[in-house]
């Protein structure tokens, strides 16, 4: 099957068959079909009907190995769901299951708020929290009704991400991961546990758009769950971070306060950027290892490099170690720096056919620039790692997969009383991670990582 939009999933005959379904349940005629740049297979189609065109958005699922939930019409029924009891997200029109597609209403606005007053983005803010407030009130029985779980005591609750990212981790996991197993067995002894009321959470959060200095719709439920709300809360602010939500963070949660008629457990947040930002590295980190056909590599290795800082600065703050300060890594050349450079200029001198052949050089270059300072310092990190983990474990290993797989073997066998000295001891190898990968374009995220500040 032919297909012009880079994704065989959606060839040209899968999207016409989407396309009578929407002139179908719509009516009118689509007239123009415009594939959106991102990671992801979505398209803007404009439908004609009565002499007005109306925009549809086109929401196709991912792909890969990354899925969480792999049924897209799990999405389309939650947002049923909350447009049905009244909150601000967009109305579906359909589901096609061949190949999977929600077609629905196109929010009006951007996610740019640079534009906006002061004043503009407070008010923003302050509709955004009401809208998350109204969202985290609704009664759970319709949830349940489309299949969603429900926890019913503190533990539950405050580890339903975990437990539903932890079938894709273990299938996908393709190296020892010595970060993630720590982390895993950290937040199961560390539960809030006096958090035992559950709410509907958009869990990955913060994500709306804007038109004239108003909120228009929340956008984006394929993370949806039913777990603490205080995970919204610290999955917000860790947007913030990148991504503004209006008003400075702790306005915005004064905001919730006053919606919600409750006080934000702000210790709870921070639990929760620390189970966040690991499940979100738990989601990737298999296609980071072992990339599948298509994936778009330069974007998940963004994710799990910020995501991994973000898990070292929300572990050494709630387990009170502090993390190791690191030498710059010492300037050099790589020995195929030649290669490299001929390489980044072949890629560069591709003439890209239109905007998404664009974004795929775009990301090749951003790999290539990625290759250019492992094949430079790859090998030095390599043997620093290595020596740190002999120190600890206080055996040889001829190279790191031997080396890492005997710490997350100890990292498996430890208890708590060895916290802090492999804390310290993973802290130094994200560190250097951090330092061989940040200063890169696709590591500069990770470099402007911060904790969310609630207060």
């Amino acid at each position: 099957m032919s297909s012009t939009n880079g994704d065989p999933a959606y060839s040209d005959e899968a999207l016409a068959r989407i396309h009578l379904v929407v002139e179908e349940t719509v009516g009118g005629r689509i007239v123009s079909s415009q594939r959106q740049v991102r990671w992801r297979p979505a398209w803007f189609v404009a439908v004609e009907k009565e002499g007005a065109t109306e925009t549809i958005h086109l929401r196709g699922d991912r792909g890969g190995n990354v899925a969480i939930f792999p049924d897209l019409k799990r999405e389309a029924d939650i947002i049923e769901v909350l447009y049905d009891h009244g909150i601000p997200v967009p109305q579906v029109y359909a589901y096609v299951a061949d190949p999977p597609c929600i077609v629905m209403e196109s929010i009006k606005g951007t996610r740019d708020l640079s534009d906006l007053t002061d004043d503009e983005k407070r008010n923003v803010g302050r509709e955004y929290m009401q809208a998350v407030a109204a969202m985290h009130a609704l009664p759970l029985e319709p949830f349940v009704a489309i299949g969603m779980d429900r926890p019913e005591e503190a533990q539950a609750i405050a580890l339903v991400g975990l437990e539903a990212y932890m079938p894709q981790y273990r299938r996908t996991k393709a190296r020892p991961e010595p970060l993630l197993e720590f982390v895993i067995q950290w937040i199961r002894r560390n539960v809030p546990r006096h958090r035992d009321k559950a709410s509907f959470i958009q869990f990955d959060s913060g994500q709306f758009l804007v038109e004239d200095g108003k909120m228009t719709k929340l956008y984006d439920f394929e993370f949806s769950m039913i777990g603490d709300p205080m995970v919204d809360l610290a999955t917000m602010g860790m947007r913030n971070t990148i991504e503004p939500l209006g008003a400075p963070l702790p306005e915005l949660v004064r905001y919730y306060e006053e919606a919600s008629g409750q006080p934000v457990d702000h210790d709870a947040i921070l639990f929760h950027v620390l189970q966040f930002s690991l499940l979100g590295t738990m989601q990737f980190t298999g296609t980071v290892a072992s990339p599948e056909p298509a994936d778009p590599h330069s974007v998940y290795l963004q994710f799990d490099l910020a995501l991994r800082r973000s898990i070292l600065l929300a572990l050494s703050k709630l387990a009170d170690v502090p993390l190791p300060d690191l030498p710059e890594l010492p300037r050099r050349k790589g020995d195929h720096a030649a290669l490299m450079a001929k390489l980044a200029d072949t890629v560069g001198s591709i003439t890209p056919s239109d905007e998404l052949a664009g974004s795929q050089r775009a990301q090749a270059l951003e790999l290539v620039e990625w290759a250019e300072r492992a094949d430079a310092y790859g090998a030095e990190v390599v043997r620093q790692d290595i020596a740190d983990v002999t120190q600890l474990l206080g055996e040889d290993f001829a190279d790191w997969p031997s080396a890492e797989a005997a710490l997350e073997h100890r990292v498996l066998e430890a208890g708590p009383d060895q916290d802090m000295a492999l804390i310290q001891l993973i802290a130094r190898i994200e560190g250097r991670r951090l330092r061989l990968f940040g200063p890169t374009s696709i590591g500069e995220a990770a470099l402007n990582v911060r904790l969310p500040q609630t207060r």
